[in-house]
């Protein structure tokens, strides 16, 4: 397993190490002493598993009142995966990080908490699994707008498939009351 550093501090991405043969594949996804190893402390509690058809775009999310820690993977197709550091106080307050996961190229990314967190689905359809390392609060959540100015994204779709609820995110400066603050390690 690789744990590749990235421009965001504490946003990693994992390359497994796949052992395929003419019967399929194996690889391990987790393994907490591995994990421990690599700076991904934090118990995982929830895992969530979706499934997003082409265009669907699902974010950008983060918790204020339970922040989760993310490790992320697409079982089936092809996700652009998105980061932004919400912690107020950081560094790198409002950048953003993109990654491609998909079923082929099996990579995974942990974004921390107080980090937003979304992707758009480039395949047909796509089924993303990921691991949570708190509960899930509906009433604790807060939605940035997919398309906020301030953060930039360069989505690689122009015109997405969004819920309600990502249709009504602000943006992120709206929302300033409700991010956790940035504490250097």
């Amino acid at each position: 397993m690789e744990f590749q550093q990235t421009s965001l501090p504490g946003v990693i991405v994992i390359v497994p190490r796949v052992f395929e043969d003419a019967r399929g594949f194996f690889l391990e996804s987790y393994q907490a002493a591995r994990f421990a190893a690599a700076g991904i402390r934090a118990p995982f509690v929830q895992d969530n598993h979706s499934r997003s058809l082409r265009g669907t775009l699902r974010g950008l999310h983060a918790q204020h009142r339970r922040p989760q820690g993310k490790l992320v993977r697409a079982v089936r197709g092809e996700v652009f995966d998105v980061a932004v550091d919400a912690r107020k106080g950081s560094p790198t307050f409002g950048r953003w990080l993109g990654e491609r996961l998909s079923e082929s190229n099996r990579k995974l990314i942990y974004v921390p908490p107080g980090f937003i967190h979304g992707f758009c689905v480039l395949s047909e359809s796509a089924e993303v699994e990921y691991k949570c390392t708190d509960y899930y609060d509906p009433g604790g959540e807060l939605t940035v707008i997919w398309n906020d100015p301030d953060i930039g994204v360069a989505w690689p779709i122009a015109d997405p498939e969004l819920s309600a609820k990502d249709r009504a995110g602000k943006r992120l400066r709206e929302q300033m009351n409700l991010l956790m603050e940035y504490q250097a390690d």
